[in-house]
């Protein structure tokens, strides 16, 4: 059972266009069709509908589906965290 903070969590991902439904699975064991299941009963009935709307058939959304350049589950952007302070870059 996840607590709310993590049904937060994946929400947020699922309606992320680069977080990939095998991120979701990676980091929170739930398949597509869980989150499927997990964004029906926590959203409005239209914000369900556009989500749904949104992900069926988009590419970023499904890592087989990718473009072959494109494996990781974070931005190439994205700085390390440490000791829970953003880690500084070397510049």
């Amino acid at each position: 059972m996840l607590q709310q903070e993590d049904i937060d969590r994946v929400i947020g991902m699922a309606w992320e266009d680069r977080a990939p439904f095998e991120a979701i699975e990676h980091q929170f064991g739930l398949t597509e069709q869980d989150v499927i299941e997990l964004m029906r009963k926590n959203l409005k009935p239209n914000s369900w509908r556009l989500w749904r709307k949104r992900v069926q058939g988009r590419k970023t959304k499904h890592n087989a589906k990718r473009d072959e350049s494109v494996a990781r589950f974070k931005s190439s952007r994205q700085r390390s965290i440490s000791a829970n302070k953003i880690s500084k870059r070397n510049s």
